[in-house]
């Protein structure tokens, strides 16, 4: 079709002298495709100019070179034939085109995986400014209790005073910039520890009630070492019979579903090194951290039940059970922590109380106290203080305190219900939970301290109390 259309040209050029025009299709020296013609003069018998040729016919065949140039690039885009001979059809290698897929494919792939990491970019970087926001204010509220605190100059003499025990390095506050928890440990004897404490020379404290007005820094005595201890309760009997004394400590891990071992201790170096001197096999499982020793007994509710009873350590039997009417159990009505800590019994000056709840009093705190031999009731107050939003309680004298938090490192005793009065009132007694998980708080009215678990840690606060 090319070389009809350059006969064509041809004789339109030379006044239809079609037959006298020659086209010839060629590889040059280089392997390019080349066409040329050659046309007879129909008057002339030779050319006149040396340089050959008429200039407006070379013009011509210049034009038409460049032409023919594109229509080969042309053809040879779109597979034609070419000087390389070149597929005809366009045709391609079938594994360049799964290639050029996978490829495709994995590129959409990387997309999709850049938006994403660039959507978690951003939400790192809101939680980041979140804690920041945090951090402040948590540096703000830990100066300001600091501040709050009773100073070490009302530690004076008389009936209030407690001579400190050693002290384990604090936890400072690091700049926000750079902010690490940082946690020590010192070793001290325990024996060192019994003499220096109200816990070992309980007599030569005055016995008289009074309001509390200080709660101290906590004093690790023992550590559980399994997971089974991470929540628990550890125990001194205020008023022993033989042939136990109030050196024998008792001990219950209470993580599980059969919690039925109490370890007993003769001494409290034993308890710090962790070897028993006698494991008692209860004959019902206990239910969460609200038992008691008190008067040769152990007190405690079991498993599933709104029940009370008393265990006695010499005759190691079940002596007393008697049910609370209406108290909630199982997770009805805890304290904020949980653990099914329904039912709570604690030891004062006055004697043995158990704390609860019920349907009718709506969740806020009951309080009764308990003959400890028949476990009968000999008086109940309803007060106004929710269970579910308080972490503990104790009593001192006939007094309910309660604890703010059972995590937060500076908690504070915030309430106070005056069974002699039937009155409550609000507090602010700086109280420092240093593991951050208080899952067991009561009082001995004998070592006139507060016993505690604080996640895995067996604890004490020596406390202090105003003038009755």
């Amino acid at each position: 079709m090319l070389g009809v259309w350059l006969l064509l040209w041809g004789s339109v050029a030379l006044g239809g002298r079609a037959d006298t025009a020659f086209l010839r299709r060629a590889h040059d020296s280089s392997g390019h495709c080349t066409y040329s013609f050659t046309v007879a003069s129909p008057v002339e018998a030779a050319c006149p100019e040396a340089a050959g040729g008429v200039p407006e016919l070379r013009a011509e065949l210049a034009a038409l070179a460049a032409r023919l140039s594109r229509l080969e690039s042309r053809e040879r885009g779109v597979g034609g034939s070419g000087p390389r001979g070149a597929e005809p059809g366009g045709a391609r290698d079938p594994q360049q085109v799964a290639a050029a897929a996978r490829l495709e494919t994995a590129y959409g792939e990387l997309l999709r995986a850049k938006s994403r990491l660039e959507e978690e970019k951003g939400r790192l970087e809101r939680e980041k400014e979140e804690l920041g926001r945090r951090l402040e204010s948590s540096a703000q509220e830990i100066t300001r209790l600091r501040a709050a605190r009773c100073p070490p100059g009302r530690e004076g003499s008389g009936r209030d005073t407690l001579r400190a025990p050693a002290k384990a390095p604090r936890w400072e506050p690091q700049p926000l910039s750079y902010q690490e928890l940082q946690s020590e440990r010192t070793e001290v004897p325990v024996a060192r520890l019994l003499e220096e404490t109200a816990l070992g020379r309980p007599g030569k404290e005055d016995s008289g009630c009074g309001q509390l007005v200080w709660v101290g820094e906590p004093v690790v005595f023992g550590r559980a070492d399994s997971i089974a201890g991470k929540y628990g309760v550890w125990m001194k009997d205020p008023e022993p019979v033989p042939p136990f004394t109030r050196d024998n400590t008792w001990r219950v891990d209470t993580v599980g579903t059969e919690v039925r071992q109490l370890f007993q201790y003769e001494e409290a170096e034993q308890l710090a090194r962790g070897y028993p001197a006698k494991v008692h096999i209860l004959p019902r499982p206990l239910e969460s951290t609200g038992a008691v020793v008190y008067r040769g007994g152990l007190f405690f509710q079991p498993r599933h039940s709104r029940s009370v009873v008393r265990y006695d350590l010499r005759s190691e039997s079940i002596t007393a059970e008697k049910e609370i009417p209406g108290a909630g159990y199982h997770g009805q009505y805890p304290y904020s922590w949980g653990g099914y800590t329904d039912i709570d019994l604690a030891v004062d000056e006055t004697g043995l109380w158990v704390v609860y709840s019920t349907e009718k009093a709506r969740g806020a705190i009951v309080l009764s106290k308990l003959d400890p031999e028949t476990l009968e009731i000999r008086r109940t107050w309803e007060t106004n203080i929710r269970k579910r939003g308080v972490a503990n309680s104790f009593l001192i004298c006939g007094t309910l305190y309660t604890v703010s938090s059972y995590s937060a490192p500076n908690a504070t005793v915030n309430f106070a219900y005056d069974t002699a009065t039937g009155t409550s009132r609000a507090l602010s007694i700086p109280f420092e939970n240093r593991f951050r998980y208080l899952s067991m708080l009561d009082y001995n009215p004998a070592e006139r301290q507060l016993f505690a678990w604080d996640s895995f840690n067996m604890v004490t606060y020596p406390v202090r109390l105003s003038r009755a």
